[in-house]
């Protein structure tokens, strides 16, 4: 079944950066648009942002524009998620999955858009505190 690995999580204090990566476990990334979510203990999953492999196009959730960056390379199989400024509120388990990027822009609920993705991984932790 096809699934992806995150990693890259970390304790980080506030106002610090990580680099998260997606890489799918046997099969190639060229045909898929990836999204990042997250889960925040006792809260629903939620969509983070989202990779198109047509054009590379990229969509973000408000909370993180200006702060997270989505890339991907084909060549080395992975997305990447670059977080800066991070503040306590992004701490969370950081999964991503494969769906269609246009779910994004026509957000209705959190249910609703990771309803639209699969193959999800095993998450990774990431925690923001001093």
């Amino acid at each position: 079944q096809a699934q992806f690995v995150e990693s890259g999580g970390a304790l980080v204090q506030p106002g610090g950066s990580l680099r998260l990566s997606c890489a799918p476990s046997g099969f190639t990334l060229d045909d898929y648009s990836i999204g990042w979510f997250r889960e925040a203990p006792g809260a629903e999953r939620e969509g983070v942002s989202c990779i198109s492999n047509i054009n590379g196009s990229t969509y973000y959730q408000d909370f993180a524009k200006g702060r997270f960056t989505i890339s991907r390379d084909n060549t080395k199989n992975t997305v990447y998620l670059q977080m800066t400024s991070l503040k306590p509120e992004d701490t969370a388990v950081y999964y991503c999955a494969m769906g269609d990027c246009r779910f994004f822009s026509v957000y209705i609920s959190d249910h609703y858009l990771t309803s639209r993705f699969g193959s999800w991984g095993q998450g990774t932790q990431v925690t923001v505190s001093s």
